[in-house]
């Protein structure tokens, strides 16, 4: 850390201090400017106070503190030993000074005197992750994290920068462990960025791994926009206990605990309404007032052909062409094969996956017309085969 770094963070961070342990002083300061000053002269808050304003101020102004600030600092040390602020300025000092042992050990001191002391905990962690102590690092970035308002989610970042290097996964997997409310936020962090992901694996607890796993949403996609399918969706299935096999997940509509997007993703919004229902049936409600999908879901088929088939229990359409079925490819411009759903209830949806379609949505889509009229289907024995022929 720059010494410029460092009298930029003291001054932000002395000032609040200030601000805080001296609220009754600056209080009386407010009524009756100079009282607080003239009625405890000589009382190691106000001392303290006044010391650390000059030397904060100071900072802030780009300019060294009078010594008369410091000499404040070391008389009210004496009369309040347990008074962590003298301790921490005294360790900026020494570190300005180079002296990196005698401000590590201030800094020791203002923590002792003060557990809860975020300065202390702050410089603490710099200094030990400089000296490449990492563990000894990230329990003070534990402790930051705890002392601050919203801790997790402001450390869970600086804790992932520290994955990058498989030597700090010892480490940072005792921190998660030992510190359970950092590590949701950090494996979210993780789990943004493919590069990332091994660590992700690496850290996180592989017992507690299901399909309601908070990052595994985030991860899936961070992995399925990578091209990464396999790997995404062999994830998915050891989070549910699933097999990764079959062509088509839960044709009976019954798995309301995977996530998509191996599982059905269903919609309930201004396009329309699709619901499981009991007897491996689904329901669909499309209202007719704007194109849309209401249930899709990623396969991972090889190359070949298939044929989607089930039947139209119940219900009525808007017109032919309201409710269709479709695959496409991951990131495809154009269907593979489409087929209106009474048109497939007779004839099934036939394609062919192309040797370059890794992996390819299933989506049964709204089309609205020009007076919105609403389909209200029910469909069930879904089934999904690879057949000889097209």
């Amino acid at each position: 850390m720059t010494g410029r770094r460092v009298i930029a963070v003291l001054a932000a961070l002395l000032i609040a201090v200030v601000i805080v342990r001296n609220a009754a002083v600056r209080m009386l300061a407010q009524r009756a400017p100079g009282s607080a000053a003239l009625l405890w002269r000589d009382h190691p808050d106000v001392e303290i106070a006044s010391a650390m304003t000059q030397i904060a101020l100071a900072a802030r102004a780009g300019g060294a503190a009078p010594a008369s600030a410091y000499g404040l600092l070391a008389r009210a040390a004496a009369q309040d030993p347990l008074a962590p602020e003298p301790y921490l300025v005294r360790g900026v000092q020494l570190e300005l000074g180079a002296k990196s042992d005698g401000a590590q050990q201030a800094f020791e001191a203002a923590q002792w005197r003060d557990p809860r002391s975020l300065p202390a905990a702050y410089f603490l962690a710099d200094k030990f992750v400089r000296q490449g102590r990492i563990g000894a690092g990230l329990k003070q970035i534990a402790a930051l994290a705890r002392l601050s308002p919203n801790g997790g989610q402001i450390a869970a970042p600086y804790l992932a920068s520290f994955a990058s290097s498989p030597a700090n996964w010892p480490a940072l997997r005792t921190t998660l462990r030992d510190n359970p409310e950092l590590a949701e936020p950090t494996l979210r962090v993780l789990s943004k960025r493919v590069e990332t992901v091994p660590a992700l694996l690496a850290l996180a607890d592989k017992q507690g791994l299901s399909g309601s796993t908070p990052w595994l949403p985030g991860l899936l996609d961070t992995l399925i926009q990578a091209g990464q399918y396999h790997q995404a969706k062999a994830i998915w299935a050891r989070a549910g206990k699933l097999p990764t096999d079959e062509p088509l997940h839960d044709p009976q509509f019954a798995d309301k605990a995977s996530p998509p997007p191996f599982n059905w993703s269903l919609t309930s919004n201004s396009v329309g309404l699709a619901e499981r229902q009991s007897g491996g049936r689904l329901h669909v409600l499309y209202y007719g007032q704007e194109n849309g999908i209401l249930a899709t879901q990623l396969l991972t088929l090889v190359p070949g052909p298939y044929r989607l088939r089930y039947e139209l229990l119940s219900g009525q359409t808007a017109g032919e062409a309201s409710l269709t079925w479709s695959i496409w490819c991951d990131k495809g411009a154009a269907a593979l094969a489409s087929v209106t759903i009474r048109q497939g209830a007779k004839d099934g949806l036939r394609f062919v996956v192309p040797a370059n379609c890794p992996a390819q949505w299933l989506r049964l889509s709204g089309s609205s017309a020009d007076v919105a009229q609403q389909s209200d289907v029910t469909i069930g024995g879904l089934k999904l085969e690879a057949v000889p022929g097209v």
